[in-house]
């Protein structure tokens, strides 16, 4: 259990919320076309939240302050299978509010002109759960004895209304109370915790800009230990009888940190916490500063060192520097699965030459038939996108050297901390590294982005 400490009145983020120039493109993301509004902005969210785990009953309060990219007469949120009770905006009851399957829809007691920052101040409830999408089952999800929130790419208005786009990223303050005997997790510092009826209230607060999607809650019963050896505060969260393998599992995590910010930069974020679920989980997930695994990821032999490895590398690659529009989803999975590599090689196991030529051996057995750059939604997330991307980066790597290669991985997340990236820019940042064109940076990863072929290896100087 994490020490209770008094809360402080009304706690906010240390930094001042961000200003964000208006989104370009009156044009919804094809992936996701009925998700996020770009004629206005988040730039911060004050989450209070009442949840019962016995009953799966969520009470809530959101408090979404925005700035309009252009004239609003109404203001559309996204938000799912909960009911509304009441919306204000500045202050004033709304004229109207419309809810239907995905949205909220709200109309302001007066219009609000572009550039003007506005709050909308939500009353809500329901029972949470989560949505179905091409991509399975994402949002908030109960487990045997808690909750999960995996919201990517467009589950988080599965428990709080919002402007659900990866490229709105905000500042988040979250008050959660559930009962008595849970540990309650999110996103960002935690501030405190106090007695509440019925419970335990838990505020935590992210001053770092955060895309929807990576919000999230974990709720149950863990033993919560501080990892050794790492500048970075590390806290592990973990069931009481997986304490032994946990810490096995998760103790190179400080050497993980050591080494992905000496070759992408300094990690971004305050801290970073690992939450190993009571339930088996599919698949391991990332959050801003947080990393979720099941029981089945834990067998105290370090068998998923590689799983470790590539959800640490997404707080660079994904949660800090984030893809603007979701075909290019290879900027976060070929990285992390690039960083994998270079967790192996670091090991002395096998080297990103040896995995590179493997990986290139099985895509020669697949269909070949994907283009990484726009893979389509329903494949955005094939292990072809992963791989393919990461022999981008190591053709990029063999032909430009290790030294201007890493120094371009670390201009990438110096210049896009906490704000959005498009693959232009990682090409340009290679470029200026190697002292070289963006066309002969684009000429190195086009076959393994842009084309379907599976082409030859480099072989480097």
């Amino acid at each position: 259990m994490t020490p209770t400490k008094t809360v402080p009145p009304n706690p906010v983020p240390t930094k001042p919320v961000p200003t964000k120039p208006a989104p370009t493109g009156a044009d919804a993301d094809p992936y996701t076309p009925h998700s996020g509004d770009r004629r206005w902005s988040a730039l911060h969210y004050d989450l209070r939240l009442e949840y019962r785990v016995a009953t799966n009953r969520l009470d809530g309060t959101a408090t979404v302050t925005g700035r309009a990219s252009e004239d609003l007469d109404r203001i559309v949120l996204d938000l799912h299978g909960l009911t509304v009770d009441r919306v204000d905006v500045d202050g004033k009851r709304a004229k109207k509010t419309t809810t239907a399957t995905h949205k909220l829809t709200v109309t302001p007691a007066a219009p609000i002109t572009a550039g003007t920052e506005f709050s909308v101040h939500v009353k809500y409830r329901g029972t949470p759960h989560p949505l179905r999408s091409p991509w399975g089952q994402i949002g908030w999800e109960e487990l045997t004895d808690g909750v999960i929130v995996a919201a990517q790419p467009t589950g988080a208005p599965s428990w709080f209304p919002c402007n659900d786009r990866p490229d709105d990223k905000a500042t988040y303050r979250f008050e959660i109370t559930a009962e008595a005997g849970y540990d309650v997790l999110a996103n960002g510092d935690l501030l405190g915790t106090e007695r509440a009826r019925g419970g335990t209230t838990w505020t935590f607060a992210t001053t770092d800009p955060m895309a929807t999607y990576l919000a999230t809650v974990q709720i149950g019963r863990y033993r919560t230990v501080q990892l050794r050896g790492s500048d970075v505060p590390v806290t592990l969260h973990h069931p009481a009888d997986l304490a032994g393998a946990a810490k096995t599992d998760f103790g190179r995590v400080p050497d993980m940190l050591a080494l992905y910010a000496d070759r992408f930069g300094p990690y971004p974020f305050p801290t970073y916490g690992v939450v190993v679920t009571d339930d088996d989980l599919e698949i391991p997930l990332e959050a801003h500063g947080l990393a979720v695994f099941g029981r089945n990821h834990v067998d105290g032999e370090h068998g998923t060192d590689r799983l470790i490895a590539h959800e640490l590398a997404h707080q660079w690659f994904g949660n800090s520097v984030t893809l603007a529009r979701w075909r290019d989803i290879w900027l976060h999975e070929g990285f992390a699965c690039y960083a994998e590599w270079l967790w192996s090689e670091h090991r002395g196991a096998e080297s990103a030459d040896a995995l590179a030529a493997a990986y290139r051996e099985g895509l020669l057995e697949q269909p070949q038939d994907l283009v990484v750059g726009d893979p389509g939604a329903a494949d955005m997330f094939d292990d072809r996108v992963y791989k393919r991307g990461a022999l981008a980066l190591h053709a990029v790597r063999r032909t430009i050297g290790d030294d201007a290669f890493f120094r371009g991985l670390r201009t990438i997340t110096e210049r896009h901390r906490h704000g959005s990236v498009a693959p232009e820019d990682v090409l340009d940042a290679f470029a200026g590294a190697a002292g070289t064109s963006v066309e002969a940076v684009r000429a190195l990863t086009g076959p393994w982005i842009d084309e379907t072929g599976v082409p030859a290896l480099v072989d480097g100087d």
